[in-house]
């Protein structure tokens, strides 16, 4: 209660209203497997270990690599890449990625890139930031020169616009200035050091007269990545007391750039007699060219570790690996996993699956989309399908051809084609169903973009028997392409028979566990019982409105009780608050029936 201690106008703001919930998105993704660069646990990685958010395709390059094959067993194509882009072709917006990667040797072959320079007492040495053959790049430092001026302010000369532990190139008067990739001589470089009282001494070939030609000395780091991708960090400097300082700006943890591929491990010589040592530093260390080395993309994991570990409470450093990363973030909606599906034995590849489904299933408010097996027969599938009983996830056959984009072939030459798992198209159509529609409508019955044909051309007969064993086809129609024709999960249970319905429910039960959040530790009487029905109540009414709920009124729709019928006095005493809702979902018209015969004019219906 406000307190009133002395004679004056108090204004005070009250709420006369109910609280709102927010619906929870529906649409971000998660997907699990192997990439040839990116976040990926392993021992003194960065910080930022964590999956990482990517909004398109392009994006996903940057971080993770591009669709190229992986080395692998050999070869290996990119399965999590590939899916990715049929993700965003088919209409996604948010994806989460969390890497798996198996090292040869956690400690002689680690996978990652590096290359150490020496110039015979320092050591600099350029990493790849990530495991990774992608790492191998090439790295190039080399000069940058400004020109400066230098100024006598009667106390001796004094160099305008630098900084403390600036590197200065001073040449004689009437000198024809160099170029900008001219190579340096440490018997023109100084070090610049400004004291407290903005006090100038030199390190090394301090000006001496006016009319010397002096530049400011600074790198330019360049890192080719590949044929398309160029870094390039410049206005770098040599000291850790600048604010460009090289060894900052590329450090292992990077805020400023999370997409770098290399970091620098540099240290310079500290000390009175620093100043030399770090010029001969930057000289023959720093501005040496060359390819990182090492960096390779390690063996195919096993099952379990495309699963993951929980982070280690323990140990800061341990972060969730696998499956068990993306649980750590809360707006995934839906889960893949294209590579389990790819695992060299069928227990390999049940055991993948059955990870993430139980993934999906213990996080509660997400979908597992599930591939199954490669050229898998009719009797293949079905003995797949009939290892998994969830309302947690939903299986789609067949395998996807496409033309590898990877490839240009040459003339009169056919174009190689891949077959891709599922789970990435499907994936992006559950999004884009979401987004158009809403999480009510089934994602069935809409066009699959981004490929050739399917692997296996299933027919009505087929479906017939596919279909109620749970398994979603994709199907080709003459005039109307190919379409995803099941919208069924895995499970035996009819009451959750459909994908729409499963999510529509995980829609609702998330948004208002977030939405009414504010009513723990609330006085626990009929006015809170009250604003909660309410709360619940306006949310419903929205979802009716918009053709999620069944019923010509709202009350035909839904009911909210929460009052002294749906709580005991020992709920009260234990502090416990029960609030019933029921819900009359929209099914799926999944048998259109039209039943005609024969009417005469005269007869009557």
């Amino acid at each position: 209660m406000p307190e009133y201690l002395a004679p004056g106008v108090y204004v005070e703001e009250v709420s006369f209203r109910s609280k709102s919930i927010e619906g929870v998105p529906t649409s971000t993704t998660g997907m699990a497997g192997l990439t040839h660069f990116g976040p990926v646990q392993y021992p003194n990685a960065p910080s930022q270990r964590e999956p990482r958010l990517v909004t398109s395709f392009t994006e996903f390059e940057r971080v993770y690599g591009g669709l190229t094959e992986l080395g692998i067993d050999g070869g290996r194509t990119a399965f999590l890449a590939h899916a990715a882009r049929a993700f965003f072709a088919n209409g996604g917006k948010r994806l989460y990625v969390s890497r798996v990667f198996a090292a040869r040797d956690a400690v002689n072959n680690t996978g990652i890139a590096s290359r150490a320079v020496t110039d015979g007492a320092n050591t600099t040495t350029w990493t790849a930031r990530w495991p990774g053959a992608m790492g191998n790049v090439w790295v190039e430092a080399r000069p940058m020169r400004t020109r400066v001026i230098a100024l006598d302010h009667g106390g001796g000369i004094r160099v305008q616009r630098v900084r403390n532990g600036a590197v200065i190139e001073v040449l004689a008067a009437n000198t024809t200035p160099p170029k900008t990739d001219d190579p340096l001589s440490l018997a023109n470089l100084a070090v610049v050091t400004i004291d407290e009282d903005d006090n100038q001494t030199f390190t090394g070939n301090a000006p001496t007269a006016l009319g010397q030609v002096i530049h400011l000395v600074e790198l330019v780091v360049t890192v080719y990545v590949d044929n398309e991708r160029i870094d390039q960090y410049a206005e770098l400097a040599t000291h850790p007391a600048q604010t460009r300082y090289v060894g900052k700006v590329l450090e292992l943890d990077d805020p400023a750039d999370e997409n770098a591929v290399v970091w620098l491990d540099w240290t310079p010589p500290a000390g009175a007699a620093a100043g030399a040592a770090q010029l001969a530093t930057l000289l023959s260390a720093t501005t040496s060219a060359g390819r990182l080395t090492g960096g390779n993309d390690g063996d195919l994991p096993a099952a379990t570790d495309f699963e993951g570990q929980e982070a280690d409470p323990d140990d800061a450093d341990m972060k969730a690996t696998g499956l068990a990363a993306l649980g750590e973030v809360d707006d995934v909606a839906i889960v893949a996993m294209p590579d389990a599906a790819t695992l060299p034995t069928e227990d390999e590849i049940f055991t993948a699956t059955q990870a993430l489904v139980t993934h999906a299933e213990n996080l509660r408010y997400r979908i597992a989309v599930v591939d199954g097996p490669e050229a898998s027969s009719l009797n293949e599938i079905r003995h797949f399908r009939g290892r998994f009983d969830s309302k947690y996830a939903a299986l789609y056959h067949p395998w996807i051809e496409i033309l590898d984009p990877n490839e240009r072939p040459a003339q009169g030459r056919p174009p190689r084609r891949l077959l891709l798992p599922p789970s990435g198209f499907v994936a992006g159509i559950y999004a884009r169903t979401d987004i158009e529609r809403g999480v009510h409508k089934a994602p069935a019955n809409e066009v699959v973009r981004g490929l050739t044909r399917f692997e296996a051309n299933i027919n009505k007969p087929r479906q017939d028997v596919l279909n109620p064993e749970g398994i979603n086809a994709l199907r080709f129609f003459e005039g109307r392409g190919n379409r995803v024709w099941g919208a069924r999960t895995m499970s035996s249970d009819p009451e959750w028979k459909y994908v729409n319905v499963r999510r529509l429910f995980i829609y609702i039960e998330h948004s208002v566990d977030k939405g009414t959040q504010w009513a723990v530790f609330e006085p626990n009487n009929s006015r809170l019982w009250a604003n909660i029905r309410q709360t619940v109540e306006d949310f419903l009414l929205v979802l009716w409105r918009d053709g999620a709920l069944l019923g010509d009124k709202p009350e035909d729709a839904y009911f909210v009780r929460c009052d002294r019928t749906t709580m005991t006095q020992n709920d009260l005493d234990n502090g416990r608050l029960i609030c019933l809702i029921g819900v009359a979902p929209v099914k799926p018209a999944e048998f259109v029936i039209f039943r005609i015969g024969q009417w005469t004019a005269d007869a009557k219906v």
